[in-house]
């Protein structure tokens, strides 16, 4: 027996809250997806510029596909209150996902150790 469908079905992730510092393609699909199967995916952008992947070539258009179920903020995370504000965040979060160079966010004062302490 197949099961009905139903619009208003939840995805089996529901529930989970992820906090997207990613940027470009790779990123943005990974996050995508879990944005899709359920989780409250909420996006970073730079201020006044966004993510990377609204202006990638002609490319454009793959921001409307992979920002489709997000909810999406700028932040100057860089800034004393920008940064209050995203530890704010990864402390409601259940997921971090991340694509700077390796060490950058340990550079930061964000790598995992002190994310896991904000819990």
């Amino acid at each position: 027996m197949k099961t009905p469908y139903t619009p208003d079905a939840k995805g089996p992730l529901t529930g989970l809250r992820v906090v997207d510092m990613t940027r470009l393609a790779a990123g943005n699909m990974m996050t995508h997806m879990l944005a899709d199967f359920g989780a409250d995916v909420i996006k970073i952008e730079r201020p006044g510029k966004g993510d990377d992947l609204r202006r990638f070539g002609e490319a454009e258009s793959w921001w409307k596909v992979y920002a489709r179920s997000k909810r999406s903020m700028e932040l100057d995370f860089r800034s004393e209150a920008g940064r209050a504000v995203l530890d704010k965040l990864i402390a409601s979060a259940d997921i971090l996902c991340e694509n700077f160079v390796p060490g950058t966010l340990e550079k930061w004062g964000m790598g995992p150790d002190e994310a896991l302490a904000s819990q």
